[in-house]
């Protein structure tokens, strides 16, 4: 490799490593994972990405493929950051706001910019990003276009995707192109396009019109779904078409996003908090279900169970002292409503407490700033679990995405409790109550073979369980290396064979991120599990979920 580092060296005006350190550095990310890369490269502008992927795709004609995997803050789950091939790092140098339209409400950024600044300075001119994963003080805006990242905020205001306007990518080639939402007009121009743009742009839609009766098993009937390649929002019943909605969520498998223009909206720090505990997962589900049915929307719907709560107890007794002390109810439910309008929040609040009246065991309602974060503490104090182990025992993320119909809470909680309970485990679940979007992470020491074994069982029946529920396995973190080897079970064999076409047709030598979301099977990722699994490079920010 030392070669073709020198090479790109001269060539780049960023900088380029092989040291052991920085390989050893990049080899892991959030997940289970560790695969060091054959060399790092820190992209300075626009031009050293397309010089990059050229270099890549010439070697690669030649018959040599060397992949490339586009790296934010490596704070993915599910081991997408990971590439054995040329690493490149944006944070470093691609980390700008490139214009901010407070009059359109859009924001331009590079890739490498940090989630946390950019919602900083959006609220400075009143506008936030709603869809911030909960990794938003120390992830990129890149990593969050790549996983169609969603947080708390989503029940209401959707994911990454339906804030993503338009996307500058470098293609496998090297060529770039822009995407954004084209008139039939506009698309019949970009069809006649002698570039490999042209070329995209006719096999996508040919793969669209020849599969029109296929499209309709990517509809899985759930609030969030990043299984596969979003195939359904690209053309519209007017002609219209846009590619971004499938490069959104495509983890860096199909090109390489180096600029994001992002709507934003109107923020609103005055919100009101609501947190109310139940008795049974029957009774939660009940008010979540009233609570969806409302005219407005919750701007957040978030739980954890009493096993969480217990977990946290088991670790720090001290945290929960005056906010939960045990004995802990079956499931804590903290719904906030960001609403702009008096009379709307008071219509609001009078419905929200008839709701709990009728189903939970009881009620606290906030409105000021300190309260309110005394109720966030209960549920933000999964960090203290993902963030400390027993002995040698870790919170592992191997099933810690899914997201389920959410009138199948009760099927989804039993079915969950038998599976950890016949593993031995204790069921620890929290999420995104107003989505379906739940998580889970067992304690276990993955460096041991008894348990290593047990995660990967555990791992076959709850997404095999999942699944069976009309759930998604890859609800809000994507499918990465992690998920890939179930996809197939998700949609069936004809739905898998489309995403590989799909696949073929943005990055035809497989240069872009390989082995993420298609082509990983169980004994490939068994492979690259670390058995030293630990979140050091997060311990800055303290690990949230």
């Amino acid at each position: 490799m030392s070669k073709i580092a020198h090479y790109l060296q001269e060539h780049l005006v960023g900088e380029v490593m092989t040291s052991a350190d920085a390989r050893r550095y990049f080899a892991t990310d959030a997940s289970i994972f560790v695969l060091a890369p054959a060399l790092v490269v820190y992209p300075r502008n626009e031009n050293d990405i397309r010089k990059t992927a050229r270099f890549t795709w010439q070697l690669a004609e030649r018959g040599r493929v060397i992949p490339i995997t586009a790296r934010g803050a490596g704070t993915d789950q599910s081991g997408a950051a990971l590439g054995g091939g040329i690493m490149l790092v944006f944070p470093a140098h691609l980390n700008r706001i490139l214009e901010l339209d407070t009059k359109g409400g859009t924001v331009t950024v590079e890739p490498g910019i940090n989630y946390g600044k950019l919602q900083q300075t959006l609220h400075t001119h009143g506008r936030f990003l709603p869809p911030a994963p909960a990794s938003i003080e120390y992830s990129t805006i890149g990593g969050a276009v790549a996983n169609n990242a969603g947080g708390e905020k989503s029940v209401k205001y959707g994911t990454t995707r339906n804030y993503a306007q338009s996307l500058r990518i470098v293609l496998a080639n090297g060529e770039v192109m822009e995407t954004g939402r084209l008139s039939k007009r506009e698309f019949n121009k970009k069809l006649g396009l002698a570039s490999f743009e042209g070329e995209i742009y006719r096999s996508v839609d040919t793969l669209l019109e020849e599969n029109r009766d296929l499209l309709g098993k990517l509809d899985l009937k759930v609030a969030q779904n990043n299984a596969g390649y979003n195939l359904l929002d690209i053309k519209h019943h007017d002609g219209s078409f846009d590619l971004t909605p499938l490069l959104v969520g495509s983890q860096g498998t199909l090109g390489i996003v180096s600029e994001v223009t992002l709507r934003t909206e109107v923020y609103n720090p005055q919100t009101t908090l609501f947190m109310a505990t139940f008795e049974t997962i029957h009774a939660a589900q009940s008010a979540i279900s009233d609570l969806l049915d409302m005219s407005e929307t919750p701007s957040a719907m978030e739980m954890v169970n009493g096993h969480m709560l217990q977990a946290v107890q088991d670790v720090n007794p001290n945290l929960l002292k005056e906010s939960m002390p045990p004995p802990f109810p079956a499931v804590v439910l903290f719904v906030e409503f960001d609403n702009t309008k008096e009379h709307t929040v008071k219509k609001l609040t009078k419905k929200t407490h008839k709701i709990f009246q009728k189903h939970a065991l009881s009620l606290q309602t906030e409105t000021e700033l300190e309260s309110q974060q005394r109720l966030w503490k209960i549920r933000q104090a999964t960090a203290t679990v993902l963030g400390n182990g027993t002995g040698q025992q870790r919170a592992v993320p191997i099933i810690e995405d899914a997201t389920i119909p959410v009138e199948r809470y009760q099927e989804y909680f039993d079915g969950v409790y038998k599976l950890f309970e016949k593993a031995g485990l204790k069921p620890a679940v929290w999420g995104h109550a107003g989505s379906g979007s739940v998580h889970l992470q067992p304690l276990l020491n993955i460096g041991q073979v008894g348990d290593r074994q047990k995660a990967f069982r555990l791992m076959d029946d709850y997404y095999k369980f999942v699944i069976s529920l009309g759930g998604t396995p890859s609800g809000e973190r994507n499918d990465g290396r992690l998920r890939a080897p179930y996809l197939e079970l998700v949609y069936g064999t004809e739905v898998y064979a489309l995403f590989q076409k799909v696949k073929q047709i943005f990055d035809p030598y497989n240069t872009l991120n390989p082995g993420v979301k298609l082509g990983s099977n169980l004994g490939d990722i068994k492979a690259l599990v670390r058995p030293d699994y630990n979140l050091a490079h997060f311990y800055d920010h303290l690990p949230h979920s």
